[in-house]
């Protein structure tokens, strides 16, 4: 069975998930600071750090050409 703080979990994953802005999504959440948004979300999914990288890379090799 889902608990409010499961849905809750769930809805800040998925929107840091989808690119939404960190500031959109801790102000949904009520969180004073971004931080605190970071710091309890964003550990959660691996693909945040590899879409970063990814991003990184694109930005990188585009200014490079």
């Amino acid at each position: 069975m889902e608990t409010i703080h499961d849905l809750r979990h769930l809805h800040a994953t998925l929107m840091l998930e989808s690119g939404v802005n960190p500031k959109v999504v801790a102000e949904r959440l009520g969180h004073s600071r971004v931080g605190v948004t970071l710091d309890l979300y964003s550990h959660v999914s691996s693909d945040i750090q590899e879409e970063a990288a990814i991003r990184f890379e694109e930005a990188f090799f585009q200014q490079s050409s």
